[in-house]
């Protein structure tokens, strides 16, 4: 799959922008462990356009991680066109346009999802964005704003004729927000329609490796986008690739494996931010872990580990984690 010239090779794994959760350090151990395509956290086109300290912090990329894109979502069509201008500067290989977000304080002030309300103001807003930069712009979206307006296959072609080179699509509506199952069916059709030359990436549920082998073989998307299923997992895209490449599971993880990960994530969440920060980023990653899941009478433990608010105290929870449970053969299943 390309994306202009930027090639991804075949049935590519992306890692989707999560705000407050794809910044540099989560993305870069997601591209070690196989990530084909990382993006940015979710970057306002007026906070952009303001010079807002903190979200000029969002457009810091790397080599390393490469290649990577920046996201920004808005509603207005000449800050959005400002606004990537000034991502264009900071370096990505891609910028994406932020049309789906559901949460109440992007949708419900016109951007994100809300946009899909509005369908010619996106489209005003594509137009602005692919016009006032060079690299590839895309687009990221949902099947439409509730049960009655699942408009994405119309959607598509029109955004496509706005000039983006690829097109991923959330398989829920706005207002299902993450709730309920995401359809792929309509992923399907889009990707399906004669008419659509730019790639299609499928988004939603993407949690284990058999899954994505089966969102690319029934719904023959170019590829696929993770983003809840990493939360204290980035190993997933090592597990997914593993299985794309040879039909077969990965051998289990150990637990102790697992568990060093995660002492990275927190060493590198630490270091990024501070220890209170750091240790506060970083919990959304430890209370979402599959690591941890089934292990008998741990729910103590995991209140303590929460609770945790210097490394010190959080790594010795995790050596007894270690010492009472690291033995037990469910946790590599």
């Amino acid at each position: 799959m390309k994306i202009r010239d930027i090639d991804l090779g075949e049935r590519p794994v992306a890692l989707a922008p999560m705000e407050d959760v794809t910044d540099p350090a989560f993305r870069l151990m997601c591209k070690r462990f196989g990530a084909d395509l990382v993006y940015s956290e979710f970057v306002s086109s007026d906070a952009l356009v303001r010079s807002v300290n903190k979200t000029m912090q969002k457009l810091t990329i790397s080599d390393e991680e490469r290649p990577v894109a920046i996201q920004i979502y808005g509603k207005d069509p000449d800050a959005m066109a400002e606004a990537a201008r000034i991502a264009e500067e900071a370096g990505p290989d891609i910028l994406d346009i932020n049309f789906g977000c559901p949460v109440k304080r992007v949708a419900g002030k016109g951007a994100g999802a809300g946009l899909l309300q509005d369908v010619p103001r996106m489209l005003r807003i594509t137009r602005a964005v692919v016009d006032a930069v060079r690299i590839p712009v895309t687009v990221k979206t949902r099947l439409g704003w509730d049960d009655n307006h699942k408009i994405i296959v119309d959607l598509a072609e029109q955004l496509q004729d706005c000039g983006i080179e690829a097109l991923t699509i959330h398989g829920r509506t706005r207002a299902q927000m993450y709730t309920g199952e995401a359809d792929w069916t309509l992923i399907g059709a889009v990707k399906a329609n004669q008419r659509m030359r730019i790639p299609i990436i499928g988004n939603g549920d993407v949690t284990t490796p058999e899954r994505a082998a089966e969102c690319f073989n029934r719904y023959g998307v170019d590829a696929v986008m993770i983003g809840r299923a990493s939360f204290g997992r980035p190993w997933i895209f090592h597990e997914v690739k593993h299985y794309l490449a040879t039909g077969e599971q990965l051998p289990p993880l150990t637990f102790g494996w697992q568990l060093d990960v995660l002492r990275e994530q927190v060493r590198q969440s630490v270091a990024r931010l501070d220890e209170r920060r750091g240790i506060l980023h970083v919990r959304r990653h430890l209370a979402a872990t599959p690591l941890f899941k089934g292990l008998p009478n741990f729910r103590d433990t995991r209140v303590a580990m929460l609770r945790a608010e210097t490394v010190d105290e959080l790594f010795r929870i995790f050596d007894l984690i270690a010492e009472r449970w690291g033995n037990d053969m469910s946790a590599t299943d």
